[in-house]
């Protein structure tokens, strides 16, 4: 049996073959694994478990069917479904997990991260992080209607694409140092994470200890999922029919 790991497919009705994909993903793959892991921004906007969006509706209706036909879901928050609350898990069965999180699989304990809290040479974007984290910040937004609400998250979505087009690509990737301060904080050695869309598989050497970082892909031109089974973790491309 396999886990399967993914994150950043970023669904969104303007964009209906990657749930088309995903969906397909679900009923071909996930049925029949041991559990599914979710490391953030599965969608592109998540503006509150009250939002009626009919695409989102979709897709997470089959992600309780997923549940309650046996199959464990996991989800970690990305920066881009950060307001994914209770009322979400309540409904579907998908259990939420704190980012990080560490996992034990098949006897090794995982790091799993969504991996935007580690881009630390991006100051900006961790002062936003901050603050849209913030219970308080979070229970002001859910105060506003949906129109507000929808305006709010349009206009952060161009903030945050005219930020990433005009900073160096390196400062918007994580910082080694802190990635390995996690690696070490945790004492694991092997990290799983996403956010950064540069799918890789990399290796360090922490005190003397060989690590493994694998960082999944998103899903704009392909689909990418980590399948771990009794053999170790592999990642893979799902090439778009």
């Amino acid at each position: 049996m396999t886990t399967l790991f993914i994150s950043d497919l970023h669904l969104d009705a303007s964009r209906p073959e990657i749930a088309e994909q995903f969906i397909e993903f679900l009923m071909d793959e996930a049925v029949g694994a041991d559990a599914l892991f979710i490391l953030g921004d599965l969608f592109e906007s998540w503006i509150g478990d009250d939002d009626p969006n009919p695409h989102y509706a979709n897709i997470t209706n089959e992600l309780s069917a997923l549940v309650n036909n046996g199959l464990p879901v996991f989800f970690m928050h990305g920066n881009r479904d950060f307001m994914i609350g209770d009322r979400f898990s309540m409904e579907t069965g998908i259990q939420l997990l704190p980012d990080p999180f560490v996992v034990a699989i098949y006897g090794q304990d995982v790091l799993l991260s969504h991996g935007d809290r580690y881009c630390t040479d991006d100051a900006q974007y961790q002062a936003i992080r901050k603050m849209t984290r913030d219970p308080d910040w979070q229970a002001m937004m859910l105060q506003k209607t949906l129109a507000e609400r929808q305006s709010i998250a349009a206009k952060a979505r161009e903030d945050s694409k005219a930020h990433g087009e005009s900073i160096n690509e390196k400062i918007t990737d994580v910082n080694i140092k802190a990635i390995e301060d996690a690696i070490r904080e945790h004492k694991v050695k092997i990290m799983l994470h996403g956010h950064t869309h540069r799918p890789a598989v990399h290796e360090h050497l922490i005190d003397g200890e060989a690590t493994k970082r694998i960082v999944l892909g998103d899903w704009y031109e392909q689909g990418s999922v980590v399948r771990w089974d009794e053999n170790g973790a592999e990642l893979r491309k799902l090439e778009r029919p």
